[in-house]
């Protein structure tokens, strides 16, 4: 697998002039003085660029294994990877996911010891995760899994390092904006003048005020067709981030928060998933794994 590498190599560009002083002679010849030659030109001393200096925290070539940290999945809950402190940020429009088969260290600090382990693919995905801040040896992603379950501590959107060197990393130009108060979801396509934005509901349902749905960003963990009745045979877009108040759901440890069909869908009625229509569910499920989410 293809490995992505920056190097930086400092330039250094050393010019020496040598102007050798050549003793002028005086030559008669037949009364007339001979005129004395004139001084070589200067030559004209290279300017030298400075040396760029890598951008982000230092490289890390050390070498680590998949047995000795816990895995990052939707079950995760470590208390080690921090959440996300800029959540109403932009991700960058690029992916990363993991290019060695067993797997990517991910760090909370590149400063530090890894705190756990991305696989290359897993059952329940979030393994092909946004980047939310690049430098030239490392990336800063979004992730899934908890840093506490709801009432333990902050259930949040967790963020985390990943080294440049371990990851493939994909352009992506695709991304959805919830606006609860708007009442409104957008597919937006590409960025900047040339951003095209398709509003694909204006009557949807969201999570109660008991059960709310996650504002910030997240991205998208997985979609698959299930087994649940209330899908009415559409996929489910399961979303990264988990339910800020529901320690679990369904009989599962787990909150994880969707963009599904139901027959019911318009208004403050979820568990804090967001309910829409037919088309608009065919359309989210069109996303590939890491699109951005935003909902605010």
């Amino acid at each position: 697998m293809s490995k992505r590498a920056v190097g930086i190599a400092g330039i250094v560009v050393a010019t020496l002039v040598v102007v050798a002083m050549i003793p002028l002679a005086v030559i008669w010849v037949r009364g007339i003085t001979a005129q004395p030659s004139a001084d070589p030109a200067p030559t004209p001393t290279a300017t030298v660029d400075p040396s760029p200096t890598p951008s982000g925290p230092a490289e890390n070539s050390s070498s680590y294994s998949a047995d000795d940290y816990p895995v990052v999945d939707v079950f995760m809950v470590n208390g080690a990877l921090p959440v996300d402190d800029a959540p109403d940020e932009p991700a960058i429009g690029v992916t990363a996911t993991p290019d060695e088969v067993d797997g990517a260290a991910v760090f909370a600090d590149p400063a530090e010891d890894p705190v756990a382990w991305l696989p290359q693919k897993q059952r329940y995905g979030g393994t092909v995760v946004p980047v939310i801040e690049q430098h030239d040896h490392w990336v800063k992603v979004l992730l899934v899994g908890r840093q506490a379950r709801a009432g333990d501590g902050d259930a949040g959107q967790l963020t985390g390092w990943l080294r440049a060197d371990d990851v493939q990393l994909e352009g992506l130009d695709s991304s959805v904006e919830v606006d609860l108060g708007a009442g409104t979801v957008d597919i937006v396509t590409g960025a900047g003048d040339d951003a095209r934005r398709e509003t694909i509901a204006t009557d949807f349902a969201w999570g109660t005020d008991a059960t709310p749905t996650p504002k910030g960003r997240s991205f998208v963990m997985m979609t698959e067709v299930t087994s649940f009745a209330y899908a009415r045979g559409h996929p489910i877009v399961y979303l990264s981030v988990q339910s800020s108040t529901l320690a679990g759901f369904g009989g599962q440890d787990v909150a994880i928060t969707a963009f599904h069909y139901h027959d019911v869908r318009s208004g403050a009625i979820s568990n804090g998933c967001i309910r829409v229509d037919a088309d608009a569910i065919t359309k989210l499920a069109a996303l590939p794994e890491g699109t951005p989410i935003y909902v605010s």
